[in-house]
């Protein structure tokens, strides 16, 4: 029987996944001062054990200013790198998933408050946000302060810094987070950066900060390991990010060093109109993945193995990034081979759940993926 397109092996650099399943970055907002903690030991290991070809683990500062929220993972300090030590050697330990780091700067959208809590700004513990412009994202929001050159260098060296803690815990990629309204895409889209300097106007300019970015992560991130990039492939907003500017600097990263491009979309501005559905952001990753040549991973709803399997048969993407999916299922890559008549390996203490000790034994499962 042939293999299904979804649980074959995809290599990027020097790095092979066992399948083109992804766990997508989802923020969990319960860092403390940036370091990882018992909650994110058992939710990434509930993850890892079910063997996705690559866990991304969510958004991470690069300083304590490019977080998201008060309570969301950083790594700018031997405290967060070594929260991070204790972490990954752990999930690696637990299968043959490859385990990435997304990281980024949240940029105006940082100092936010936890969705169960209400969102918006941060009710405690926030600080002055930074942009490429002077503009906030919503308006209950505070302006953020324009970054200059200087801000600029800090920042660059920061993400660069990063990059280099990652490496010493033992991160096998790295993802760029360009997307969801975060600095960088603050910076790419003419909704968010009005600068009249050599960073804002054309597309070019709006460019060349993330290109400078990520230029120095690739130099101190090591050649046989890929540095991926998410991006928001259109603003979904007149006025902004349009997918053909998205196939621009696409290919602009691809030139800088960049293997991989997750193509989800919007977050930059609250009024966007975002026709949310299953799969909504497949055309995109179609056109990315056909106009560059890059490896592409597909996002956004993506629920059943049979969403996923068509995605990839039908040439939108090279693998699939799974969100709500798994936290709904964190055995969702075992149910999704059943789904499709895959055969892959499971840890030997879950064996009982398949009958394999006693016959007759094996647990009817609702319907799978």
């Amino acid at each position: 029987m042939t293999q299904p397109h979804l649980f074959t092996p995809i290599a990027l650099r020097g790095l092979t996944m066992a399948n083109r399943i992804a766990v997508a970055p989802m923020c969990q907002y319960s860092a403390v001062e940036g370091c990882a903690q018992d909650w994110h030991l058992q939710h990434y290991g509930s993850l890892a054990a079910s063997g996705p070809g690559m866990i991304v683990i969510e958004a991470t500062g690069v300083a304590p200013e490019g977080r998201i929220s008060p309570h969301c993972l950083g790594l700018w300090n031997d405290a967060t790198e070594a929260a991070f030590a204790r972490l990954v050697p752990a999930l690696k330990a637990l299968g043959d998933s490859r385990i990435a780091v997304q990281l980024g700067h949240a940029g105006r959208k940082g100092a936010g408050g936890r969705p169960w809590e209400g969102g918006g700004p941060a009710r405690e513990g926030g600080w002055e946000t930074i942009s490429a412009s002077a503009i906030p994202f919503d308006t209950a929001w505070p302006a953020p302060r324009a970054a200059s050159r200087e801000d600029l260098m800090r920042i660059k060296e920061a993400f660069t810094d990063a990059a280099r803690r990652a490496l010493r815990v033992g991160f096998d990629a790295i993802e760029v987070h360009s997307a969801h309204g975060y600095l960088l895409h603050q910076f790419l889209s003419p909704l968010s950066n009005q600068r009249k300097d050599e960073f804002g106007g054309k597309l070019s300019n709006r460019m060349r900060f993330p290109l400078e970015v990520i230029g120095a992560m690739r130099s101190v991130w090591p050649a046989d390991r890929p540095l991926g990039i998410r991006i928001s492939a259109t603003d979904w907003a007149e006025g902004g990010v349009a997918p053909e500017d998205a196939v621009t600097y696409a290919k602009a990263f691809k030139e800088a060093g960049i293997d991989y491009v997750c193509v989800s979309s919007g977050g930059l501005v609250p009024y966007a109109k975002v026709p949310v559905a299953p799969g909504y952001q497949l055309h995109l990753a179609e056109l990315i993945r056909a106009e560059t040549g890059l490896p592409v991973r597909a996002v956004g709803l993506i629920a059943t193995a049979q969403q996923a399997e068509a995605a990839l048969a039908e040439g939108k993407g090279d693998m699939v990034a799974i969100g709500r999916g798994f936290l709904d299922n964190p055995r969702w890559t075992w149910h999704a081979a059943q789904a499709l008549g895959a055969e892959i390996p499971y840890p030997p203490q879950y064996m009982a759940a398949l009958g394999k000790y006693w016959p007759g034994a094996k647990l009817a499962r609702p319907e799978s993926p």
